[in-house]
């Protein structure tokens, strides 16, 4: 029961985001839980330091650093300026915006593009005098997406790579052409959502503007990431490449590492370690086996059963504490491989139903807040749909 009640009151936290009348946020929950599970008996601290899977947390660390040196050299900023300047026409400048967030995100974590695409947007909308709204829709709805399609596209999935120990080049092969059907929907439905924005096409020039980048460190960043992908699609352990990519970048006499630092989400990695324990110490009550036995009834072993329930408890306690519940039982299933790769796809996918599905949302919302508000409901209008169809589809080519 302590056990339970310490569960419950950490996913709490974790579904509204905050506990109401203290400064607890959803890492700050974790590691409460964490340590209550240790204290109340629940958990050795032997057992709750065996709880936490290394190889998420390094790879997790790895691609941080990897991704802070592309950041820093301005790798992101100097291609979506460019591909952007080349669009002339508001659909074909929606085309690049969905393309190049759903690009970027598969290899490099969805929220790293949020937020260095959501400015640029935003600054080119401004000098077109063009509605920003569908453009930063475009953005947060493309980076979900088009982290569907690898490993290393959110935390998420990183979790399952580990977990199903599915390879890297298997598990893009699955889920990437989910991922690029995904993307020219998400053009379609925006499009229709926002047709005024649209249908008012003109001809415009985006005026070049000059990127401040650190060419040291581009050719560096670029060398190391693409030589990090090509290890991942050979079969390669992807902790291992991504620890090793990032502490050869950080071999340096120019950057000084505390700006490094300073990009390396610390309180993601915190929240990771603590869920690992809280979820350890569930799987020390019978809940775990009952909720498998529950859920057996609505025939989870199927990917459209599987992808609905996963979807609405992503969009109630966000998508990385959804996988952890769905880890005791999903490897129990018949087709264990088929079922982790579906959940990976219903839980990035379901990130685009409402604001609160996705911390790539959040970020576009909050670097947009001072120049654009993006209101729940006006999220909802195109994020449900979208939804509902990639899910769909997803659901249709799994099976």
């Amino acid at each position: 029961m302590t056990a339970l009640l310490i569960f419950a009151a950490t996913y709490l936290v974790l579904a509204i985001g905050r506990l109401p009348g203290f400064r607890i946020d959803r890492t700050g929950a974790a590691i409460i839980g964490a340590s209550l599970m240790v204290a109340a008996g629940v958990l050795t601290v032997d057992e709750a330091w065996a709880s936490i899977n290394y190889e998420t947390i390094i790879l997790l660390f790895g691609m941080m650093i990897v991704v802070a040196n592309l950041r820093l050299s301005g790798f992101f900023t100097v291609v979506t300026a460019w591909v952007v300047e080349h669009a002339h026409r508001p659909l074909v400048l929606l085309s690049v915006i969905v393309v190049a967030s759903g690009v970027f995100s598969a290899f490099f974590v969805n929220d790293t593009m949020c937020l260095v695409m959501t400015p640029l947007v935003l600054e080119i909308t401004g000098r077109l005098r063009r509605n920003p709204l569908p453009y930063l829709l475009a953005v947060a709805m493309a980076a979900n997406i088009g982290s569907a399609a690898t490993i290393t596209g959110n935390p998420q999935n990183m979790l399952i790579g580990t977990y199903s120990h599915i390879q890297y080049r298997a598990f893009a092969m699955a889920l990437a052409p989910i991922a690029a059907i995904g993307l020219v929907l998400t053009i379609a439905v925006i499009a229709v959502v926002y047709r005024n924005e649209f249908r008012r096409e003109g001809m415009f020039e985006v005026e070049h503007r000059a990127v401040r980048v650190h060419r040291g460190l581009l050719w560096k960043s670029v060398t190391a990431s693409a030589a990090m992908i090509g290890f991942f699609l050979a079969g390669w352990p992807v902790g291992k490449v991504a620890l090793v990519a990032g502490a050869l970048l950080m071999i340096t006499r120019r950057v000084k590492p505390e700006r490094v630092y300073r990009e390396i989400d610390w309180g993601l990695l915190a929240m990771f370690i603590g869920l690992f324990v809280v979820i350890a110490g569930l799987e020390k009550t019978p809940f775990a086996a009952d909720l498998f036995a529950r859920a057996s009834r609505y025939h989870l072993e199927r990917a459209a059963p599987l992808s609905i329930f996963a979807a609405i408890l992503s969009n109630v306690v966000s998508n990385v504490p959804a996988v952890l519940i769905f880890k005791g039982f999903i490897s129990h299933l018949p087709n264990a491989g088929r079922s982790w790769l579906t959940l990976a796809m219903s839980t990035t996918l379901a990130g685009n139903l409402t604001v609160l599905g996705s911390v790539a949302n959040l970020i576009v919302i909050e670097k947009a807040r001072r120049e654009v508000k993006i209101p729940f409901w006006e999220y909802v209008k195109a994020g449900a749909p979208l939804t509902v169809l990639t899910i769909a589809v997803g659901v249709w080519i799994l099976m």
